[in-house]
């Protein structure tokens, strides 16, 4: 896609990609962090070390929506790994879903991860906090 390309030229080493598993949550989670309202996500390590590009303290990620249209440009700040049972309240409130509490976070993620294939209580996650570069 041409716009792709020209924003990974105005952001060398950019990846682009969606939240989530689906198109709906994709569009869901795009607008959390265009509002300012999502400032953090995580993935499960396994899924980490399998994909082809990664984020890096940094580095900058085109988001797509659930149509694959880049909607905002972010620049992830911190990095960490985490066990899924040592999420904490703050994590919880920056990645911005639902009502924000840890019991909202564990059971939307846990049904996520189940979906994943990965999910146990002690597995490990990587989170990443980011701050809004652009919107487009």
């Amino acid at each position: 896609m041409i716009i792709i390309e020209s924003l990974k030229t105005k952001y060398p080493g950019a990846i682009a990609w969606p939240f989530g598993d689906s198109a709906e949550m994709a569009d869901e989670l795009a607008d959390l962090v265009i509002k300012g309202v999502k400032t953090a996500t995580c993935c499960s390590l396994s899924s980490f070390k399998n994909e082809e590009e990664s984020p890096t303290i940094g580095g900058y990620s085109i988001i797509l929506n659930g149509k694959g249209d880049p909607v905002c440009v972010i620049r992830t700040i911190a990095m960490r790994i985490i066990r899924f049972c040592d999420v904490t309240d703050e994590l919880a409130k920056k990645e911005g879903e639902g009502d924000l509490s840890l019991r909202y976070w564990k059971q939307g993620h846990k049904e996520f991860f189940q979906r994943e294939g990965s999910y146990s209580d002690t597995m490990e996650l990587v989170t990443e906090e980011f701050e809004l570069v652009e919107l487009l």
